[in-house]
């Protein structure tokens, strides 16, 4: 009875995993046409290879890496389902031509990421905000004012049943054969681990897949210590759900430690409580105290699959996002150096000779940049994450903005902790200069992910506020200059704004902040063509997997 209420709902559910309801008949053709004006976008993407030296890992370790590597594809084939529904084959096969075909295969689908989800193949319609993960007949109204089991859930579907109302399926169930194999390659590569506490975290991670029971596998996680070898892997972040911010998508990184960075950065994690009660807030929005068992390491990656891998590449991650984990234990963060060095090397320079002025060029460094990144994901540590009124965690309260502020919130504490840490005599490389305008040319990389990205919007509404705010003047000739004296100011203000907004629950006030300052104005937008223009990509791709690995 259970298998047939399951299948009633996903037939139900019409267009939920096939994606049919987002293109129209004259995109069921035997060939996919490109939308004219995307002609010349097709190289945003900058190719990189993405190996890594193998020669110090045991034989063993070879191979645990070749079965995550496997076990990645399958998140990535779960994450086709969740963004577009199409099968992804017949999709591609679809499109004849070839960068075309690299294009969709970028994206995940026919839908430009960069540039706030814009269908770049005919005859497709918008991308509706929920993704596959709600109804595409289904209106806001009706889902809030609906009452089904797991309404917010992370790892469910919602879906009609065979009344037209709507109920959740739970990922474990919706993708059952998926989620097995997955599972029964993680239990596999557990016996190729030579580290106990790995091993024990992918067996763990594997009863996660079958149980969408994740809590006790991120406590397993953050357990791990002394593992070379690490994989993040399953249903992570929730951007891909722009409609609510609810359901997370599927994801996965493969990891090599690099033990000598990393021990360059353990320090840094035990200045977190200090720095929390040194927050420009009031009290009661700094009450929260982090955990203290977080670490902080680099790593380089060698596979990307699922969300990590579409449209913009992440360079660093802050996990777990359970808020019970977060507190109780922190969080791990971990900077992916090789693929941040490929970010620096081909976009961030060329960025800075095009956009910042000759006398700050030589402030923008791989060391600002390493450090600015890295400590972005240390502050997703800071702050707060349940609203001080009993409108429950700060994610449930500001539902689709909430990705988009917590980017913006760790952005902004970096700099704020990068600030203070220099004056501790805690960071003793570079100057405050350097960090100020790497985070300034920064902004402009990031910008360019567009309105469709959480990180897009954070950087929208944090270049207007410092704009507003004089943290930074534009020549007449279009290049920008820091002011460091009010950068420090508008840092500082701004961080007061995000972790009240945040704390309070503030709905309407993050829309209203997104909806006023979330947007390219003309001078940006003249810039970013000046980019463009100049064919500095947008962002990179990769080469990778076992045969570039040589497994």
């Amino acid at each position: 009875m259970k298998l047939n209420k399951i299948a009633a709902m996903l037939i139900l559910a019409g267009t939920a995993l096939t994606g049919c309801g987002q293109v129209d008949q004259a995109a069921k053709q035997a060939e996919y046409q490109i939308v004219p004006e995307y002609q010349n976008r097709l190289n945003i993407y900058e190719p990189v290879t993405l190996s890594a030296d193998l020669s110090h890992l045991t034989e063993n370790q070879k191979a645990l890496i070749g079965l995550l590597i496997e076990a990645s594809d399958i998140m990535d084939d779960l994450f086709w389902q969740q963004a577009f529904g199409q099968d992804k084959d017949s999709f591609l096969a679809g499109i004849k031509d070839e960068k075309l075909r690299e294009f969709a295969a970028i994206n995940y689908g026919p839908w430009d990421r960069l540039n706030g989800d814009k269908p770049f193949l005919k005859g497709f319609d918008e991308k509706t905000a929920g993704a596959e993960f709600y109804p595409h007949d289904m209106s806001k109204a009706e889902f809030e004012n609906a009452d089904f089991a797991d309404k917010e859930g992370l790892y469910s579907l919602v879906r009609r049943d065979h009344e037209g109302q709507l109920t959740t399926v739970a990922y474990s169930e919706a993708f059952s054969d998926e989620m097995n194999r997955a599972a029964a390659i993680l239990e596999k590569a557990s016996g190729y681990a030579e580290d106990k506490e790995f091993a024990n975290y992918l067996n763990m991670r594997a009863e996660a897949l079958r149980s969408d029971q994740y809590q006790a596998s991120d406590f397993a996680w953050m357990d791990m210590k002394n593992n070379m070898i690490d994989v993040v892997i399953g249903p992570i972040e929730t951007y891909e759900d722009q409609l609510y911010g609810y359901r997370a998508g599927f994801e996965s990184y493969v990891l090599i430690k690099d033990m000598a960075w990393s021990e360059k950065l353990a320090k840094y994690a035990a200045f977190l409580p200090e720095l929390q009660r040194g927050l420009p807030v009031n009290k009661k929005y700094k009450a929260e105290v982090p955990g203290s068992d977080a670490d902080l390491n680099a790593y380089d990656v060698i596979y990307y699959a699922g969300h990590s891998n579409a449209g913009g590449k992440t360079i660093a991650i802050n996990l777990p996002n359970d808020e019970e984990v977060q507190l109780a234990k922190g969080t791990r963060r971990l900077q992916l150096k090789n693929a941040m060095q490929a970010k620096f090397d081909t976009i961030m320079q060329p960025i800075a000779a095009t956009l910042i002025t000759p006398e700050q060029r030589e402030n923008v460094t791989f060391t600002a940049f390493f450090a600015n990144t890295m400590f972005h994901e240390v502050a997703h540590g800071l702050g707060i994450k349940n609203t001080i009124n009993d409108n429950g965690t700060v994610r449930q309260a500001l539902k689709e903005h909430a990705s988009a502020l917590e980017e913006g919130k760790a952005d902004i504490l970096g700099l704020y902790m990068v600030r203070q840490l220099l004056a501790k005599g805690v960071i003793d490389e570079g100057e405050l200069e350097d960090y100020y305008t790497t985070f300034m040319a920064g902004i402009f990389r990031s910008v360019r992910f567009g309105a469709s990205s959480a990180h897009g919007k954070a950087n929208m509404v944090r270049f207007n506020y410092f704009q507003e705010h004089g943290a930074f003047s534009r020549s007449e000739d279009g290049l920008y200059s820091v002011n460091m004296e009010k950068m420090t100011q508008a840092v500082d203000s701004l961080s007061e704004l995000i972790l009240t907004l945040q704390g309070n629950g503030d709905y309407a006030g993050v829309a209203k902040l997104v909806e006023e300052s979330g947007m390219i104005k003309a001078d940006l937008a003249a810039d970013l063509d000046r980019l463009e223009s100049a064919n500095i990509p947008v962002d990179i791709t990769f080469k990778q997997g076992k045969q570039v690995l040589g497994l």
